[in-house]
């Protein structure tokens, strides 16, 4: 086990020795070793500890709580900061240097169009109704990538670009669900069909990884250079997770394509989608598979920034766009 998620109301969360202890109604019904866990996902009213709290921070596991039935991070609890202040202060130097922080992007978003595509060339052999669309997008893919890679001269340009290859991208993707799903564009706060409120719950949970991977390696997660600083926003976990976007959305659509998670595992309420409670607990069950690899893929580009930084080397982090989706 790496994370605990904890989705069911009444939970009391105690520190008994090196473990965690679960009670309900009073009575113990689990202990889990602290040695064991990498995260808590909090997702129902619970009560924890100041004790529990403080040795889950001691050991580097971080508590997420999300907020309500759709799934919006409303605080974390993390521990200790990184000691390096000095790469922050190296991290901020680059965020004020518009060369560098293009150069940053150009590779980011980048691999984010390379998994983009190579994700619906994958999926066009086995969907030949669905091929206009897929083509329509490939070809709209290919030379908006060959012009991130060499024409995009500002940021600006840069997010434009992006933008469409985003727009073009999400029109095919958006045909690849029935259509009794209504998965008909990408839409949040709130998420109106069962495809929009898992992206937008995989997506949150992605962001906290990416952030929570920042963290730990002595990062500003606030401070980013292709998303510009905004007030409460991390910035960095924004860029971090633009290449791991499509492997979200490929996994979305390979839980919906199995049927793993189906209409009645959804409700609406007052116009959003919501994860009935059997829904949260398959799509937590599916995402902890393919959380592993993809906490790693972001502790990798923290890492490699971390080492940029700190050698003030002009070299930019690579990114592993070749890998499959």
């Amino acid at each position: 086990m790496t994370t605990l998620y904890l989705d069911r109301k009444g939970l009391e969360l105690k520190l008994d020795g090196a473990a965690l202890a679960l009670y309900e109604n009073g009575s113990r019904v689990r202990t889990v070793p602290l040695a064991l866990l990498e995260r808590v996902v909090i997702h129902a009213e619970t009560v924890l500890s100041s004790s529990l709290v403080g040795a889950l921070a001691e050991k580097g596991c971080a508590t997420v709580i999300l907020s309500g039935r759709q799934g919006r991070r409303l605080a974390v609890i993390q521990g200790r900061a990184h000691s390096d202040a000095a790469l922050r202060v190296a991290q901020y130097a680059q965020t004020q240097d518009p060369a560098w922080r293009l150069g940053w992007a150009k590779r980011f978003v980048g691999a984010k169009l390379a998994r983009q595509q190579r994700f619906l060339q994958r999926v066009q052999a086995g969907r030949p109704d669905r091929s206009k669309p897929i083509f329509d997008a490939l070809q709209s893919l290919r030379p908006l990538r060959a012009r991130i890679a060499g024409d995009a001269s500002s940021l600006e340009s840069l997010r434009g670009l992006e933008g469409a290859a985003q727009a073009a991208y999400f029109r095919a993707f958006t045909t690849l669900f029935p259509q009794s799903l209504g998965f008909c564009n990408r839409n949040r706060r709130p998420p109106r069909d069962p495809v929009n409120a898992c992206l937008s719950l995989a997506y949150t949970l992605v962001h906290f990884e990416g952030a929570r991977a920042a963290y730990a390696a002595g990062l500003d997660p606030f401070l980013g250079f292709f998303h510009e600083m905004a007030f409460g926003r991390e910035s960095l976990a924004c860029d971090l997770i633009e290449p791991v976007r499509p492997l979200v959305d490929a996994w979305i659509w390979e839980i919906f394509r199995a049927r793993a998670l189906r209409p009645e595992h959804f409700t609406l309420d007052k116009g959003a989608c919501l994860l009935e409670k059997t829904g949260r607990a398959r799509f937590y069950e599916y995402f902890e598979q393919f959380l592993r690899p993809t906490a790693s893929r972001l502790r990798g580009y923290c890492r490699l920034l971390a080492r940029v930084l700190r050698s003030h080397a002009p070299d930019l982090p690579t990114v592993d766009e070749e890998d499959e989706p």
